[in-house]
């Protein structure tokens, strides 16, 4: 038999041990390193959702959690980005109501369902309805009657054609016979002013985003989604309250990892996810970004899921929305 020098003999044990250290590492406990939650936007309510939850999950996990912003084609590239990232559950992406609607808008790179694994639900943030000044109406009783009683479609403002508010309003439309005209904006910023400033007849903004200037008295109050009424606009009437029953247009929040993440990632994450949720620091956190929480787990967001993207298809059929591509 071969006899190898004793400094041979030490290289290969080393090389061996050193090998096994490597894939014990790669195959060790989750996390193994920073974990990475992908914004689609260049900020907004998607980017404030990951923000309140990154260090709460680095605190739990022991692991860096980094925020990385990847704005683009109305969210796009960076969805893509992570459909196509290693499904090693250290990449995340944080979603809202339009990743549900958007597949049936236009032709993506990716499939909103199928390439994602759903991780968790976090939150919801309501629609207010605002009008002008101008406008003569005061609740929704008023607003349809002065709506449909107009020659020509009154105006509202929205930030995106396909997203929220757009649908919004194409809902509002089929349930009410109100004609109305979306006119797009670059941002909610844009659109306020736009409001404001009497260019639009109308607004369905984030509760958020309307505190204030509903507050001030610079445009009225007319309706919020869901099925409570704010509280800190106890007068104002919902939706369903007004008449108007099927507005259900919200904007909720989640996380996704790529489809073929671990399971083990996902229900790690899911469980944290959740479970911050539930805290009453969390809730306050949320409360003070205009949120309620909406915890649901990974089995319960793919269900959810599923069952809005196959909601807001309908909704985009019985409207006739088309997207120039």
């Amino acid at each position: 038999m071969t006899q190898f020098p004793a400094s041979v003999v030490r290289v290969v044990l080393f090389s061996a041990a050193l090998c096994a250290s490597v894939a014990h590492a790669a195959d060790g406990q989750y996390p193994n390193r920073p974990i990475r939650i992908v914004v689609p936007y260049s900020g907004g309510s998607s980017d404030v959702a990951a923000r309140l939850l990154a260090p709460r999950l680095s605190d739990a996990l022991k692991q860096p959690v980094l925020v990385d912003n990847r704005p683009g084609a109305d969210g796009r590239i960076g969805t893509q980005y992570v459909a196509n990232a290693n499904p090693d559950g250290h990449t995340l992406l944080s979603i809202l109501t339009t990743h549900a609607i958007a597949g049936a808008l236009m032709k993506l790179p990716y499939d909103s369902i199928r390439d994602f694994a759903p991780v968790a639900a976090m939150s919801v943030a309501e629609l207010g309805m605002g009008v002008h000044p101008s406008v003569p109406a005061s609740n929704l009783k008023e607003f349809i009657a002065w709506g449909r009683s107009l020659p020509q479609p009154l105006t509202y403002a929205t930030t995106q054609i396909g997203g929220n508010q757009h649908l919004a309003g194409e809902l509002f439309t089929l349930i009410t016979g109100v004609k109305m005209t979306p006119v797009p904006y670059k941002g909610g910023g844009d659109a306020m002013a736009a409001l404001l400033g009497g260019h639009v007849n109308m607004y369905f903004g984030s509760m958020a985003s309307m505190n204030p200037v509903f507050k001030s008295g610079k445009v009225k109050a007319i309706a919020v989604t869901g099925s409570a009424r704010d509280p800190e606009f106890p007068g104002m009437q919902t939706f369903a309250e007004g008449g108007v029953p099927g507005l259900d247009i919200r904007l909720w929040y989640g996380m996704l990892m790529p489809a073929k993440a671990p399971r083990e990632a996902v229900d790690r994450i899911s469980k944290l996810i959740v479970d911050s949720v539930g805290t009453p620091e969390f809730r306050a956190a949320l409360a003070k970004q205009g949120m309620n929480p909406m915890p649901m787990d990974s089995a319960q967001f793919r269900k959810f899921l599923i069952g809005e993207s196959t909601r807001y298809a309908d909704l985009v059929k019985r409207a006739n929305i088309k997207i120039e591509q």
